[in-house]
């Protein structure tokens, strides 16, 4: 098997298995009626708190858990060089972070490279502008990338291509941020815009 194909079933197999134990604990959880029923979503029994981190926004300012409070964030990882699934996510979740505000919910969008050699906020700041205004795009030194992704429980590999070309490898799921700073639910693909809203303005009145 190529080493590509391994890398992206070795990926596949993580998304797989974390998704299979956060729906477990959820269908644990919904016979209790504790946790909301959500369409296209996976809620975590308990939010889980993130660790500090330290990147750059794409106005060079900079962005930390702290910037996560007090608004629902969804997040989503991927590169500005991604040839197809990150282009399709963020025209995505521009056309529901539209619906939401229609609705009175405010979502912050935020996708974060994780590609910073070549990344940078400049780079990122004319790649998010294609999604509409609202959309934040951060970045930073590895470890820090790292540090954040660890805690979000999603993963990336970087992929040789020969010489000095690569790709990244990632997941493909988004993660959903509560106004206190804690990973609160998973939304794998496929996503369907229209389940995605309704859960979100669903998840957005169960928890204020």
């Amino acid at each position: 098997m190529p080493v590509r194909s391994r890398l992206a079933a070795i990926l596949l197999a993580i998304g797989a298995a974390v998704a299979a134990m956060l729906i477990a604990h959820g269908l644990n959880e919904r016979s209790t009626g504790a946790v909301l029923q959500l369409e296209a979503g996976t809620v975590l029994p308990e939010p889980r708190p993130l660790p500090e981190f330290s990147l750059l926004d794409h106005h060079g300012r900079p962005f930390g858990r702290a910037e996560l409070a007090g608004q629902w964030t969804l997040l989503f990882a991927g590169f500005t060089h991604c040839p197809d699934i990150c282009p399709a996510t963020l025209a995505i979740l521009a056309g529901v972070d539209a619906n939401l505000q229609s609705e009175g919910v405010e979502l912050r969008t935020l996708f974060v490279s994780v590609d910073p050699e070549r990344d940078d906020p400049a780079t990122l700041a004319r790649y998010v502008t294609h999604y509409g205004p609202r959309l934040i795009g951060a970045t930073g030194e590895k470890p820090e990338i790292d540090r954040l992704m660890d805690g979000l429980g999603l993963v990336y590999i970087k992929v040789p291509l020969g010489g000095e070309s690569y790709t990244v490898d990632h997941s493909a799921a988004l993660a959903l941020i509560d106004p206190r700073g804690r990973l609160a639910a998973y939304f794998t693909p496929p996503l369907r815009p229209d389940a995605l809203a309704a859960d979100l303005v669903a998840l957005a009145g169960a928890r204020r």
